[in-house]
């Protein structure tokens, strides 16, 4: 069994920072990629940022230049968070796709993790 625990979400201002993390654990023999999806309230949920095990490495458009993914030895991802806007606000959804003991390929959720972004 693979699981995905994400951490760092919370409350900020416009303009403010906050650095998101998913540490992936289980029976993992490879990750090839590891994203981050967002909810927001009313929307449907959306890629923010995808990085795979070559380094290959992608945003979307909102969030370019604002907003830098990457990742660990450890099967865990982080997505560093500037300059926060209204519209970045909602539930963060770590993702994988994760090849496991059993030799399956398994797309695997984290249960996700509040970002609210409010004066």
């Amino acid at each position: 069994q693979v699981q995905l625990a994400e951490s760092g979400g919370g409350l900020v201002q416009p303009g403010g920072s906050l650095r998101l993390s998913c540490a992936a654990s289980g029976s993992i023999v490879s990750i090839s990629a590891m994203n981050w999806y967002r909810q927001a309230p009313g929307k449907e949920r959306a890629l923010v940022a995808r990085i795979t095990d070559g380094g290959s490495i992608q945003y979307t458009d909102s969030v370019k230049g604002r907003f830098t993914i990457s990742r660990d030895a450890k099967n865990t991802v982080h997505l560093q968070m500037n300059s926060l806007k209204f519209e970045d606000m909602g539930v963060y959804y770590c993702n994988a796709a994760v090849l496991d003991w059993s030799r399956r390929y398994l797309e695997v959720w984290g249960r996700g993790t509040l970002v609210t972004v409010s004066s």
